[in-house]
Parts: C-alpha cells; structure tokens; sequence
C-alpha cells in the first residue's frame, strides 16, 4: 500500500468521486464493533484468577514502554528530532495486539486463555491510556489536540461500538467467530485504506524529503532494540515471579506486541495534522513487522521444545 501511495497517491480532487474519508471513518467503527461482538466474556471471566501475568503484560504495555521513551525526553526535547521521538512514543502507548498474540501463545503451546485474556483487556485500556499518554506531550510540541472533541469521538466512533457489539455478543458473536477469517480482511481492507491515505498525503507533500534514510536506519534500529528490551525485561520478570512455561510464552508474547489496527486508528484521531500522521506511522509499522517475525519464528521453536520433550 505504501508503494501505491508513491506511484498513484490519492488526490484530494478523487473525493468527489471516492469518499475515503467517510469509508475509513464508518470502517473504524466496524471494526471495533466487531471487536466488541468477538470478545468472549466467559473466558475472560474464567482467566482473571490468573492476576500475575495479566498484571505483568498491562504493565508492561502502557507503563515500561512508555517509560522506556521518556527516558529520551530530556535529549531530544526541542530539537529537530523531537516529532520522531513523539512518534516513537506513540508506538510506544498503543495497546498489545488481538489476533497474532493469541495465535502466536497457541502455536508456542503457551496460554491461550490467558492470552485472550491480556489481548482483550489491553484493547480496552488502551482506548484510555493511549490518547493519555499523548496529550501530555502533544501539546508541548505544540501540536493541536482537541481534548473534548477526541474524547467525543473516541466514545462515538470506538467506545459506543465495542460497547453494542459486547451487547449483541451473545446473539452474533458465534456467527462472527465461525467466519474469522473474512472478519480478519474486513480489518485488514481499513488499515490498507488509511495506510494509503496517509501515505499519499505524505508524499503530496513531500514528508519523506524531511527524513534522510540514515535517520530511517536509526529508528528501525530503536525499535528492534525497543523489542528486545521489553522481551528481555519480560523473560527475567517471568523468572521472578516463577511463571511456568505456559505463562512465561503468554507474558513474552502478549507484553512485547503492539498493535497497528490501534495505531491506524489512533493517528486519525490524535493526529490532527495529515501530512505528520505517516510519520507517526512510521514506528509502528516496522515494529508490527517485525514483531510478527521473531515471535513467529520463536513460537515455533517453543512448540518444538514441547514436542521433542514429549517424544
């Protein structure tokens, strides 16, 4: 999507003809009513005696990333890098991932209850903690954030429809589980929409000249290093506290994910300047990527170890 933003970036004259604006707004809402209709309440009920790990992996979440960011505050406050750094910290206050978290848990044969557990919540936290986090610094970087009008349209255009879909749960939500997969290309078609919309706004306007590749280089290293930090954190926390295996895979796999359905979302709504929003994009995408890699890659040594211990 975003090589077809640079060869044929969306003009602002193809509204008339394609509404992508009104699309992306209607196909947000979809999506979290969905959300809402997939959260299974019974097994959130059933894993909440389990308040160790899901207190590791919140914490994680939205307190050691983002404290992890701020520690680089002071150095960069004020100067040209600091809308990078702001946009790291946005990647840094999103909410874990729903989906790949709970496939990854089950291929590594950790907990898949408690997996759906931490992905579930940490979805709902993040609809308060990530616009929290962001207008403490959005503003001193003297970027327009209307608190009211984002709260208004958090609730409108997130909130109300989880909240619906929770309600309409146990009518529709065997019928939304049992066809996922079409589900999941509904969610999939939106972020490839905004993703191609801020990118070509970017491009329009020339936003990457501003960024020299050396400077791209340095923030894929950031968050790769980012991700091992918090993976290594979380090993030695699991150890700690003695998790067994099962919940040391769910705290690894849940804790270190980001997710960009929220960061898609999100940037619409914190990011009130179109042509910074790829920017802040930027981050994410590249830890989402590369996320999916190495847990990938580590799920399946997991459930090898199982399998050779089983033999």
């Amino acid at each position: 999507m975003v090589l077809f933003a640079y060869l044929f970036p969306f003009k602002p004259k193809y509204s008339s003809v394609i509404p992508i604006k009104s699309i992306i707004y209607w196909g947000i809402t979809g999506i979290f009513f969905l959300y809402g209709l997939k959260l299974n309440l019974s097994k959130i009920k059933e894993d909440m005696s389990n308040w160790k790990l899901h207190l590791v992996v919140q914490l994680t979440t939205f307190v050691l990333f983002p404290v992890i960011l701020l520690l680089f505050y002071p150095f960069l406050n004020g100067t040209d890098y600091h809308t990078l750094w702001l946009a790291s910290f946005f990647l840094a206050a999103l909410p874990s991932t729903v989906s790949s978290s709970v496939v990854m848990v089950s291929i590594g044969k950790g907990n898949v209850s408690s997996a759906i557990f931490n992905a579930s919540i940490s979805g709902l936290i993040g609809l308060v903690m990530t616009p929290f986090w962001m207008s403490l610094f959005m503003k001193k970087a003297g970027h327009t954030i209307e608190t009211f009008e984002m709260v208004q349209q958090l609730f409108f255009q997130i909130l109300l429809p989880v909240i619906i879909g929770l309600i309409l749960n146990r009518f529709f939500g065997s019928i939304v589980q049992k066809y996922s997969k079409t589900v999941g290309w509904f969610d999939k078609i939106i972020i490839f929409l905004i993703i191609y919309k801020s990118f070509s706004a970017a491009f329009l306007n020339g936003i990457f000249t501003q960024v020299p590749f050396i400077t791209f280089l340095v923030i894929c290293a950031f968050v790769i290093s980012l991700f091992f930090i918090i993976y290594g954190v979380i090993n030695l926390v699991s150890k700690a506290l003695h998790f067994n295996r099962e919940d040391t895979i769910t705290a690894l796999f849940c804790g270190s994910k980001k997710s960009l359905v929220h960061g898609s979302v999100f940037v619409t709504l914190i990011v009130s300047d179109l042509s910074l929003q790829p920017l802040f994009l930027l981050p994410i995408m590249i830890y989402h990527a590369f996320q999916l890699f190495y847990t990938s890659y580590k799920s399946r040594i997991f459930s090898k170890q199982i399998e050779s211990s089983n033999v």
